[in-house]
């Protein structure tokens, strides 16, 4: 049974969609010129394939198709509270794609969208106009370019955070964090590292890896990932986020911090974020009747004013106890919760 539905799924990409307004740009072109057996189907809008009713996301995870696109308004947004600006002032983020290669069992964009399918907003020149817009106006800008998607892990795709590469050597004032579990970092190794281009790694104990963060990077192939860019004097950050709470807990957090430091350059190490799962009452409804065998999105948490994560004794204890696991090797200064 386990090999007959895997032939009767295809491939990932093996169906393209492109808008009409999408066919004739530039990044349209180079992308479509990578998948030369795919399938080119024209839609006149993204939504009549990512927003149709009756979609599995768990089975498009399994093959998922690209849908390119026009993005025509809304480009730039204010973050949110709940997000963590990092002492930076006028903190910004924007989407270019929407959703991510990889299938992490706890993420919140299962809960946002009914498909899985990935949307690339392929005008992605229109966002630099806007940044540059928006930099008139500001003195700097903070820019979180990779919230919906993990941009690094499609990048030979797309190859957008070239483009964003350039985008900051030609503004000095702008700042931007890309986000990734992803450990293709070969382009940015060819680059001479900016100090305004901040490379955030998500790491989880290798555990929790391997049960909740399907098809990404090992935590070990992410330290390794880590140190080459510290050896070519890229600004890292780690995000210790989220914490997943189980029996073990100290335990396993306690290995990763150890190896974390025992492996990297704590003095090149620019700050470490903390945070817990935690995701709306709505969100939640959703990913749980998708996933009715996950053991994380069970988990009894508790609802406070509409949102679900731990309780806030079990918050407590978990970040007493790893931000003094912390503590040990580098300044509290550079810890963000």
């Amino acid at each position: 049974m386990k090999i007959l539905k895997k032939e009767l799924l295809n491939s990932k990409f093996s169906h393209i969609y492109v808008e009409k307004a999408a066919f004739k740009n530039k990044n349209t072109l180079n992308i479509l010129s990578k998948f030369p057996r795919a399938r080119i189907i024209e839609i006149d809008n993204y939504k009549e394939v990512f927003s149709s009713n009756s979609q599995n996301f768990n089975l498009q995870k399994l093959s998922p198709k690209l849908i390119l696109a026009v993005k025509k308004e809304n480009n730039i947004y204010k973050g949110a509270k709940v997000c963590e600006s990092f002492g930076n002032e006028n903190f910004y983020y924007t989407s270019s794609i929407i959703n991510c290669i990889f299938d992490c069992e706890y993420c919140y964009l299962q809960g946002v969208y009914p498909s899985a399918n990935i949307v690339v907003f392929v005008n992605i020149e229109d966002v630099f106009k806007e940044v540059e817009s928006l930099l008139k106006k500001l003195d700097t800008l903070y820019l979180c370019i990779s919230y919906d998607t993990d941009l690094l892990a499609l990048d030979d795709i797309c190859d957008f955070v070239n483009k964003w590469y350039t985008l900051v050597e030609n503004n000095p004032n702008l700042k931007i964090e890309l986000r990734t579990k992803s450990v293709n970092i070969r382009k940015l190794l060819e680059k001479k590292a900016n100090e305004n281009f901040i490379v955030a790694f998500t790491l989880s104990p290798e555990r929790i890896t391997k049960d909740y963060e399907k098809n990404t990077s090992s935590f070990e192939k992410r330290l390794e990932a880590i140190k080459k860019l510290q050896e070519n004097n890229w600004k890292v950050r780690l995000c210790i986020d989220p914490i997943i709470y189980e029996k073990d807990f100290e335990k396993i957090y306690s290995e990763m911090i150890a190896k974390v430091f025992q492996n990297l350059d704590k003095n090149k190490i620019i700050d470490i974020s903390i945070g817990f799962f935690r995701i709306s009452k709505e969100y939640l409804k959703k990913m749980r009747k998708q996933n009715p065998d996950s053991k994380v999105l069970y988990y009894p948490y508790e609802c406070v004013e509409g949102v679900y994560s731990y309780s806030k004794e079990k918050r407590e204890r978990a970040l007493k106890f790893v931000k003094e696991l912390l503590l040990c090797h580098i300044e509290e200064n550079k810890i963000f919760v």
